[in-house]
């Protein structure tokens, strides 16, 4: 996976910055570093202005790839599940049996993320905590509609459909096809918060996973095997 990842470029909506900070060694450290103090600060205290001294610029160079804060979290949370799409796909694409790839894919959208030393300028295991605590943040607005409108959330909603295929081709008859696929897309990042911050509130722990949670649960609803 790592060679063919490093081939792909990860693709996020071009609405959403004024510069591809991709293109150029500061939109890089733009990126890297605001991860990094998003993390540490949270999204309420994060400023351009913090992030301008992060990176020994000045707080105009960051409005030059992004028009605001906003707009940066959308940027970072879509690249985060195109990453996790990439995954997904590469991770199920020679399992033929319909029940295997459907729980390859659960354990995939919802295990502990790892480094990946292909992407150098993301920390992926800093951004996943980055999504788990704020990604929330990027769609409980009141502009939700007309940014759904403008494609902000698309790669989030495609992931969720792929899922509802799978979650098809298993059980055709089963009513609720898209609930399901988003409540374990959106329930893994809340059983990470609650194992973090609540671990009265979930069985989740260092033993117990939410991949193992959301695995079991998938089992149990559509009444299949384990192929694990």
């Amino acid at each position: 996976m790592k060679h063919l990842l490093s081939q792909i470029k990860i693709e996020v909506n071009d609405k959403l910055y004024l510069k591809d900070p991709e293109s150029t060694d500061l939109g890089m450290r733009i990126i890297q570093q605001s991860i990094l103090l998003i993390d540490r600060m949270g999204f309420e205290q994060f400023t351009f202005k913090k992030l301008g001294k992060e990176i020994s610029s000045n707080e105009s160079s960051v409005y030059r790839y992004f028009e605001n804060k906003h707009k940066l979290l959308l940027y970072l949370t879509s690249w985060y599940w195109a990453w996790k799409e990439y995954q997904l796909v590469f991770s199920t694409a020679n399992i033929a049996d319909a029940s295997a790839k459907l729980q390859k894919a659960v354990q995939v959208l919802t295990r502990q993320v790892e480094k990946d030393a292909v992407i150098s300028h993301i920390d992926e295991v800093v951004l996943s905590r980055v999504v788990v605590n704020e990604f929330s943040k990027s769609y409980l607005t009141k502009e939700v509609d007309r940014e759904n409108k403008e494609g902000f959330f698309a790669v989030h909603h495609r992931l969720v459909l792929r899922l509802r295929e799978m979650i098809l081709e298993v059980r055709s008859d089963y009513p609720y096809p898209s609930s399901l696929a988003s409540t374990i897309l959106e329930g893994s990042l809340h059983q990470f918060f609650l194992k973090e911050h609540f671990p009265s509130l979930t069985e989740c722990s260092e033993t117990i996973l939410p991949s193992d949670y959301f695995t079991h649960m998938v089992l149990n609803v559509l009444n299949l095997k384990n192929n694990g």
